[in-house]
């Protein structure tokens, strides 16, 4: 994820858009700009941002600097047809937010890529925007920089999220132990459930008045459209925690992750794992596979006293950290009521898997 290095500036300050109104004529890039500054935000943290050639940022005395950049792709990550454009801006700030959370750190400023096709509706823009600043103003992140482009093929965001966490607090993968008790916040599975039923056609998606698609506004239905970034958790869990991560791949793929990066294997209670709802009943496949829930996946150690609720979210206890087994053995078992243990193999989102 952070290969910027010397081309960190580069990549940080391109809000890449070329947006049109609702009649397909361009909107005039500075128009858009100037736009996008009006919606951008202030912060101390941010000496110089949106007009300058780069950002200026000034970290709270005593802490690091956490730096995340994460693409959103239509057709991957979203389909204009399915998702409503202040969806789209929410849930392309979100992603950045939630990488923040599961280091335990603190956003300081959102840096915006994005590029569209030039006969993109303005008012599809307005809309993005309204969802990006929406979310930013509530955990009040600056958009601290832009550059506009276009890009003929489908539109793609770049969220790249600039944060900070106290020296020496940040919470890794690599902190696991054997004997550590695993935990997740919220409840998982209700993104996939979501997005497996759209797939199927079981959702009726009608257009609004302005010929964007409209579904209906149901609780079930947020945790994909509107994930919620657990920033408030995640600083909870410094001092707590022994390792964490968010669950944006699925829960198999993460905790894999989590017990690669620290040398260890795992044990998740299939009975344990909070699930939403399924709409389909496979409530267990898409809590273990589905990915896109952005809620905390973390470890603490067997004396640690973990609430039953974190920044307002409820953390379930769902396994344990087991010791490294022998070579080529599975990192992850699942346990079953009876406490029968068979090898889980992870089954989440990976990019250019089969």
């Amino acid at each position: 994820m952070p290969f910027f290095a010397s081309h960190w500036i580069s990549l940080c300050l391109c809000v890449s858009v070329a947006g049109g109104n609702v009649l397909g004529v361009p909107l005039p890039e500075h128009q858009l700009i100037a736009r996008i500054r009006r919606a951008a935000g202030k912060s101390r943290a941010v000496i110089a941002g949106v007009g300058d050639d780069a950002a200026i940022l000034r970290p709270p005395a005593g802490h690091e600097l956490l730096v995340t950049t994460d693409l959103s792709l239509e057709g991957v990550h979203f389909r204009r047809e399915w998702h409503p454009p202040e969806s789209v801006g929410h849930r392309v700030l979100a992603r950045g937010l939630s990488d923040i959370a599961a280091m335990g750190g603190e956003p300081i400023a959102a840096f915006l890529s994005l590029a569209v096709p030039a006969e993109t509706p303005q008012k599809w823009m307005d809309g993005f925007l309204a969802g990006f600043t929406r979310l930013a103003r509530r955990f009040r992140v600056p958009l601290a920089g832009g550059d506009t482009g276009e890009n003929p093929e489908g539109i793609v965001a770049d969220i790249v999220v600039v944060g900070s966490v106290p020296r020496g607090k940040a919470l890794l993968r690599s902190g696991a132990r054997a004997g550590d008790g695993i935990y997740v916040t919220g409840e998982l599975g209700r993104a996939a459930a979501v997005l497996h039923r759209l797939e199927g056609g079981g959702f009726v998606v009608k257009a609004d008045g302005r010929g964007r698609p409209s579904l209906p506004r149901a609780k079930d239905l947020a945790p994909h459209f509107f994930p919620e970034p657990r920033l408030q958790t995640g600083r909870r869990l410094r001092g707590l925690a022994s390792s964490a991560i968010d669950v944006s791949d699925g829960l198999s793929t993460d905790l894999a992750h989590i017990c690669e990066e620290s040398g260890v294997a795992a044990v998740i209670h299939e009975h344990s794992i909070p699930r939403g709802v399924s709409f389909t009943g496979s409530s267990l496949h898409f809590a273990l596979h589905g990915g896109e829930d952005y809620e905390l996946l973390f470890t603490a150690p067997p004396r640690a006293r973990v609430p039953a609720r974190l920044g307002g979210v409820r953390v379930t206890r769902i396994g344990q950290v087991l010791p490294p087994g022998r070579a080529k053995s599975p990192l992850l078992y699942l346990a079953d009521s009876h406490g029968q243990r068979k090898p889980l193999v992870p089954a989440g989102w990976q990019h250019f898997g089969k």
